[in-house]
């Protein structure tokens, strides 16, 4: 049958098993829209305040569903508001499909009105990206960028599409989704040594990351901590990926990792890393991460082995294979030795956390318990970017894989509520956002979108009247200087709610913020709670920039100074 560009657009993700599309229309993309507004009971678009709440919508839909996720948008501006979210899937490996409208073929390069070279300005942010010229090669291009967006370590590919090649016609043929691009196989002698080098390990300690996440391989880390009788730390990415109740599980590690996690790394004999990137902020320096140890590094993308961390070995291919082809070769270990360091390891945490806790105001912790305490443990949890990002990856209890949405490597303030958005339409279950004052500042304009749709959305903000994290660094290592992060702002979060059409509430305390939620709940509906606490609550503990575990810092005298 024969069929426009815009039409061929919309045929092809449904094809593609795509029924949700987030964006935002203008002039260059009308088209499609038309075919949107026609197909409507087969495709749903949700319409956010921002092309940018757009973009972070598909990608918290992709994270907690893992499908990929798609957003629309016009030329120019439209298309431009998109980059913040490709460069944050980008940099967390999310598969996104970024569909941009733009002038006809004949205006392009002659700075007309709303053109941008799209293609150019995303181009190190996307894995892959095109323009169509050919509405004969428009199909297969889409279903080219679904494949290259969810195969091996996935990522945003972006699609631009000129208004002549959306209004042209060809003949069109739906086909079944090809399989996705095979992943590397692991050499077997490599997978060989690999087995020896974990059965001559004292201490193993098995890193996880996003990888293992993204491949569904929770399951498989867990058998193989039992096998080789080692403790499980993650990065940030890795969380949700593991529950929080398995006992080998010691949390985040890192720069605000768990004390025992980042002990465990620093004095384990082998380090086997699984879908993991080593990132600065969860090595700190790399001289002293890798002194005591010998690394594995597992993972699906052969451009991360040996990029941050020398490896004494690297297995390229798909996490979940290698692991289950580790489980069956190697034989049961034992180190009972090593697990009896480690509980040492966590008692020494719970002191710490003891110690840092406030008595008599509401504090993070209260804050996280109260929501946990309420939320079921499939729900989605969001966050922004600051010291409440670090505090819910501390502290909350993660038991379902892709239940922890945020901005890991681009660190995106004012990520967390259009992700959580799209969390809460790709589950159809509740959803809650955990951010701070500041981050929520960066884009509140998407509680309409929420209010729009009726969203079982439920915003917790730690609001505390600074930028926390940045205000944290000052006080550490900028002699008290607090130049820009004190916002004086008068915003009555609960009367902005309450404009928006959203149920308000304020707490100042753990009572109030208990009921508060409960009631939200209950209630369904996107809802903002005001959590107000101290300016002067740290995220503990900290491994100085630059630094490592030999920095670490377990306490801070506020009053004092000292550390």
């Amino acid at each position: 049958m024969k069929l426009t560009g815009a039409q061929i657009i919309i045929e092809t993700l449904i094809e593609q098993g795509c029924d949700k599309v987030f964006g935002y229309p203008g002039g260059q993309i009308l088209n499609v829209y038309d075919e949107l507004y026609k197909s409507s009971d087969r495709i749903k678009h949700i319409i956010t305040a921002h092309e940018q709440g757009a973009a972070h919508a598909a990608d918290g839909y992709a994270r907690a569903t893992g499908k990929t996720g798609v957003v629309i948008a016009t030329s120019g501006p439209g298309a431009t508001n998109l980059v913040t979210g490709i460069a944050t899937a980008y940099l967390d490996s999310i598969p996104l499909v970024a569909i941009t409208g733009n002038v006809p073929c004949g205006l392009l390069g002659r700075d007309s009105f709303q053109e941008v070279d799209i293609c150019g300005v995303t181009l190190p942010v996307t894995k892959y990206n095109y323009i169509v010229k050919d509405v004969t090669e428009l199909a297969d291009t889409i279903r080219e960028a679904f494949k290259i967006a969810r195969s091996g370590r996935p990522g945003p590919v972006l699609v631009d599409v000129p208004k002549d090649v959306q209004i042209a016609q060809c003949e069109f043929e739906n086909k079944p989704i090809e399989p996705d691009f095979p992943s590397p196989e692991a050499d077997e002698d490599d997978l060989q040594r690999a087995v020896e080098m974990i059965k001559e390990a004292k201490k193993p300690y098995i890193y996880i990351g996003g990888g293992v996440v993204s491949a569904e391989a929770g399951e498989e880390a867990k058998k193989f901590a039992d096998l080789i009788d080692a403790p499980i730390g993650c990065s940030m990415m890795g969380l949700s990926a593991v529950p929080d109740s398995e006992p080998r599980f010691l949390g985040m590690q890192g720069m605000h990792g768990h004390y025992a996690s980042s002990m465990a790394q620093s004095k384990a004999d082998l380090v086997i890393a699984v879908g993991a990137r080593f990132s600065d902020r969860a090595t700190g320096k790399m001289s002293v991460y890798v002194r005591n140890c010998n690394v594995i590094h597992i993972d699906v993308d052969d451009a991360e082995i040996d990029k941050n961390v020398k490896s004494q070995l690297g297995l390229n291919g798909d996490v979940k294979e290698i692991l289950t082809k580790l489980i069956s070769a190697v034989p049961q270990q034992e180190h009972s030795d090593w697990m009896e360091e480690i509980e040492g390891f966590r008692k020494k945490e719970a002191e710490n956390l003891k110690k840092a806790r406030r008595q008599g105001v509401l504090t993070p912790y209260d804050i996280i318990e109260a929501v946990n305490d309420v939320l079921p443990g499939d729900s989605v949890v969001a966050t922004d970017v600051g010291q409440h990002q670090m505090w819910t990856a501390q502290h909350y209890k993660f038991e379902s894989p892709r239940t922890f949405v945020s901005s890991g490597g681009l660190g995106t303030m004012g990520f967390g509520l259009g992700a959580a958005i799209g969390a809460s339409v790709g589950t159809q279950k509740p959803a809650v956002l955990f951010t701070g004052d500041g981050s929520f500042g960066m884009n509140l304009n998407e509680l309409a979108t929420a209010v729009s749709i009726n969203a079982p959305v439920i915003v917790v903000i730690m609001n505390n009247g600074v930028l926390g994290m940045v205000r944290q660094w000052q006080t550490l290592f900028f002699g008290k200087r607090y130049s820009n992060t004190t916002l004086e702002r008068k915003t009555d979060f609960v009367k902005l709610a309450e404009s928006f059409g959203a149920n308000g509430y304020r707490a100042d305390t753990k009572e109030d913020l208990s009921k508060a939620f409960k009631d939200a709940f209950e209630k369904g509906g996107p809802a903002v709670i005001d959590c107000h606490i101290s300016a002067d609550e740290f995220v503990l503990p900290m491994l100085p920039p630059g630094g490592s575990i030999d920095d670490i810092i377990t306490n801070v005298d506020i009053d004092g100074g000292d550390i």
